[in-house]
């Protein structure tokens, strides 16, 4: 009969213990791809935003971000990916769990995209100075005062 209130060994995903392990994992990992890695295809900008380590600690998904155009960003993950055994190894040598993880490099463009929404942000700002200096005045502060008035 299953026994309720057995304690469970597993790790769940966002426990303590879980969160500890990502993090690790996570440093671990950046300090394998900034000094670790002597493939000409990954590129020195590339960094390591979030890992995510399975429960059973089989799996392990890490988003990379790298700086640079496709080509660049094409050629880092596929260097990635040929030397995700030998970062494995790495990985397995420096942080102690009971099982290594299989690593999936995952392409994040999430940086980018906030760089090119602020960028759109401060040329839309810009119109808006023009078009207020075109009109003669400066936001809405610059209006009559209605509190004077009354």
């Amino acid at each position: 009969m299953l026994n309720r209130y057995k304690k469970i060994d597993k790790m769940r995903k966002n426990s303590v213990k879980n969160r500890k392990i990502n993090d690790e994992v996570r440093r671990v990992l950046a300090q394998i791809l900034s000094g670790g890695i002597k493939d000409p295809r990954i590129s020195p900008m590339t960094s390591v935003l979030a890992v995510e380590v399975a429960p059973d600690l089989k799996t392990c998904k890490a988003w990379i971000s790298v700086y640079g155009d496709e080509e660049k960003k094409k050629d880092t993950m596929d260097g990635l990916a040929s030397a995700s055994g030998f970062i494995r190894g790495e990985l397995a040598r420096r942080v102690n769990l009971r099982n290594t993880p299989q690593l999936q490099f995952i392409l994040d463009d999430s940086i980018a995209y906030g760089v090119e929404m602020s960028h759109r942000i401060d040329e839309v700002r810009a119109q808006d100075r023009l078009a207020e200096e075109a009109r003669g005045t400066k936001g809405p502060d610059a209006g009559e005062n209605i509190s004077e008035e009354m």
